[in-house]
C-alpha cells in the first residue's frame, strides 16, 4: 500500500530509488535505510510488500512510493510528491531494469521496445524530470544502474545489451551536460553478481521456442549461454550488497567517476577492453563462448 511521504528533516538529503523491492535494489534500500538520508523507495504496487517482508517500513525519513517506471503519468506523481513533500530532490538511482534472453532474429517490436522502455526511456524520463530542481539548487547526484552488458555484448541477450549501450550514451553525454551545473552524474556497472536474478530474466515467445527445440537453428546458442551465465553468477563473490555500498560510493563521495565498476569482474572486463587491439579482444570472447562449435550446427533452415 502507498505510504505518504512523511515531512521532510532540514538538510539530509533527499534519494528517490526505483526498483527497490528486490535484488539489488533491495539491498540499496536497506543500505540508504539505514543511513542518515531521506529514502524515497519506489517499485510496482504489487511488489510493495517485499519492502514490508525485509523489515524495511515507512517513518520520518523513509517513504514507500508505487511507481511503474514505464507508467508517464506515475513517474510525474512520484517527483511531484516528493518534491511538494521534501522540497527536493537530491540523488536518483535509476535501478530498475530488465532482462530478456534472446538472439536478435527472435525479438520482434514489442519486446524490443517493452526492454528499451524500462532500461532506457523510462530512466531518461526520469532524469529530466529531477534536473530543474537540480539545476536551480546547483547539485545534485544521478546514479545510473547500468551492467557489463552496457560495455560488451554478450549473444542471446542483444536487446539487453542494447539498451544499457543505450543508457550509457545517454549517460555520457548528460555528464557533460549538467557538469557546469554541479550535478555528478555515475554510471554503475555491475558483472555477474551472485544471487538468482539471472532466473528472473524474461524469454521472447521464439526464444522459449527455441530453448526446447532442439532442431532450432539457435538452440545451441540457448542450451550452452544459460547455463554458462547462471554458473558464472554462481561462482561470483560479488554479493548484492557488496553492489549497494558501491551505489552509496557514488551518492557519497566527494567526486564520483562518471563509471564505476560494480564487480571485480567488471573492473577486469573493462581493463581487457582498453588493453587489448579490439580484434583480439572479439576473437578472445568469441573462442571463451561456451560450446560455441556446435552453434549453428542445427540450422537445416
Amino acid at each position: 500500500m502507498a505510504q505518504r511521504l512523511a515531512e521532510p528533516r532540514v538538510g539530509a538529503p533527499v534519494v528517490l530509488v526505483t526498483g527497490a523491492s528486490t535484488g539489488l535494489g533491495l539491498e540499496i534500500a536497506r543500505r540508504l535505510a539505514a543511513g542518515p538520508a531521506r529514502v524515497v523507495l519506489t517499485a510496482r504496487e504489487a511488489s510493495l510488500p517485499r519492502l514490508a517482508q525485509a523489515g524495511i517500513e515507512p517513518c520520518e525519513r523513509i517513504a514507500i512510493l508505487p511507481l511503474d517506471v514505464t507508467d508517464a503519468a506515475q513517474r510525474r506523481a512520484v517527483v511531484a510528491e516528493v518534491e511538494a513533500r521534501f522540497g527536493r530532490i537530491d540523488a536518483l538511482v535509476n535501478n530498475a531494469g530488465l532482462m530478456v534472453r534472446s538472439v536478435l532474429e527472435h525479438v520482434h517490436d514489442d519486446e524490443r521496445l517493452a526492454q528499451m522502455d524500462v532500461n532506457f526511456l523510462a530512466p531518461m524520463e526520469l532524469v529530466r524530470l529531477v534536473l530543474p530542481g537540480m539545476r536551480a539548487r546547483r547539485s545534485g547526484r544521478i546514479v545510473n544502474v547500468s551492467s557489463v552488458g552496457g560495455m560488451m555484448a554478450m549473444p542471446t541477450m542483444a536487446v539487453y545489451s542494447a539498451s544499457k549501450f543505450a543508457l550509457e550514451g545517454a549517460s555520457e553525454a548528460l555528464w557533460y551536460e549538467v557538469r557546469p551545473f554541479g550535478i555528478h552524474v555515475t554510471l554503475l556497472e555491475p558483472g555477474f553478481i551472485h544471487s538468482n536474478s539471472f532466473q528472473n530474466s524474461r524469454l521472447t515467445l521464439e526464444s522459449a521456442h527455441s530453448v526446447t527445440a532442439a532442431d532450432d537453428p539457435y538452440h545451441a546458442h540457448y542450451e550452452h549461454m544459460g547455463p554458462f551465465v547462471a554458473k558464472l553468477m554462481d561462482w561470483s563473490r560479488a554479493s548484492p550488497e557488496f553492489v549497494a555500498r558501491r551505489v552509496e560510493r557514488a551518492l557519497t563521495m566527494r567526486s564520483p567517476p562518471l563509471r564505476m565498476s560494480g564487480t571485480p569482474d567488471a573492473f577486469l572486463f573493462s581493463m581487457l577492453r582498453r588493453m587489448l587491439p579490439r580484434r583480439m579482444y572479439h576473437a578472445m570472447l568469441y573462442r571463451c563462448l561456451p560450446g560455441v562449435s556446435t552453434w549453428g550446427s542445427r540450422d537445416l533452415r
